[in-house]
């Protein structure tokens, strides 16, 4: 073997085995990239200017100033990175973000490539249709366009439902939450199928709120939860820790009630999603169970 060849496999090596350890990494950089959403409902979002707001957003910035506490830093500068549902594994498997807030689903197929914390919000998988089109139910979507976002997990999810047998649809894709949901609002699809958090906070900051409604069977039920490198036992402690001692002191039902059921920026409109039993479960007994775990209830 050539040495320049030994050189730089022992090179990527140092950097697989710094970017495994984010302490260390945020220790010596005094900073940290959190990866959000631009229009993950009430869980992260944009308010413009490059700010960014929502449940999971405020989890994380907590969880981060604890760690800044651990860490003995006197700041911590955190640079916001806007992910989307493509490239927010990748960009976390790959050191570019080291704490993920968005909407993501802690699945089997995920855990071979990163890790993700206790889970937060345990999610109802819906269908959002307009008011007025007379959809109430699963079997009503055969023959109508449905819209999802590129890189989710919901219309796999609605073809297994053993409702959905024999309902053919055709899928219409959305590069963001945002972009689906605008399929919906104008015309180009019948419905918007998607987290029930997502679908409820799109519909509360739209232009005509009342216009639309979400339906139907619950698809799937799902954990969602903060995302993490993969093998970084020391970081992922340090997270769940945060997040335990938020769950056992209220600071996360307080945090529901701030995001999901009080007026939030920029419109100052209400989503009015109640906290679920599931949720409530998931912080009573916090653990990191895939949603084929779920699935098997």
């Amino acid at each position: 073997m050539k040495k320049s060849l030994i050189i730089a496999i022992l090179g990527l090596g140092l950097i697989a085995s710094s970017q495994a350890n984010t302490l260390d990494k945020i220790k010596s950089s005094g900073s940290v990239t959190m990866g959000v959403r631009e229009s993950s409902g009430a869980l992260s979002y944009t308010v413009g200017d490059g700010k960014y707001a929502g449940y999971h957003v405020e989890i994380c910035q907590r969880v981060l100033g604890d760690i800044q506490k651990q860490l003995k830093l006197k700041s911590l500068n955190i640079n916001y990175q806007a992910v989307t549902s493509q490239n927010r594994l990748p960009l976390v498997a790959n050191g570019t973000v080291d704490i993920e807030c968005g909407s993501t689903t802690n699945n089997a197929t995920r855990q071979k490539d990163v890790a993700f914390a206790v889970t937060t919000y345990v999610e109802e998988v819906r269908i959002a249709v307009k008011a007025n089109s007379g959809i109430t139910s699963l079997n009503q979507l055969n023959g109508k366009k449905v819209a999802t976002t590129t890189g989710t997990t919901s219309v796999q999810l609605l073809r297994k439902h053993e409702r959905a047998t024999g309902v053919n649809f055709d899928e219409v894709f959305g590069k963001d939450h945002a972009d689906s949901f605008l399929l919906l609002e104008s015309g180009r699809a019948d419905a918007f199928v998607m987290d029930g958090s997502i679908l409820a906070g799109n519909i509360a900051n739209s232009k005509n709120p009342g216009d639309f409604k979400i339906v139907g069977e619950v698809i799937a039920v799902e954990p969602i939860a903060i995302m993490i490198r993969k093998d970084d036992p020391d970081f992922k402690k340090s997270v769940d820790d945060s997040i335990k001692k938020m769950m056992k002191d209220g600071t996360l039902a307080k945090l529901w009630d701030k995001w999901f059921l009080q007026p939030i920026p920029p419109k100052g409109n209400k989503v009015g999603l109640a906290l679920s039993a599931s949720t409530k479960e998931a912080w009573t007994n916090p653990n990191d169970k895939p949603a084929e775990e779920y699935a098997k209830k």
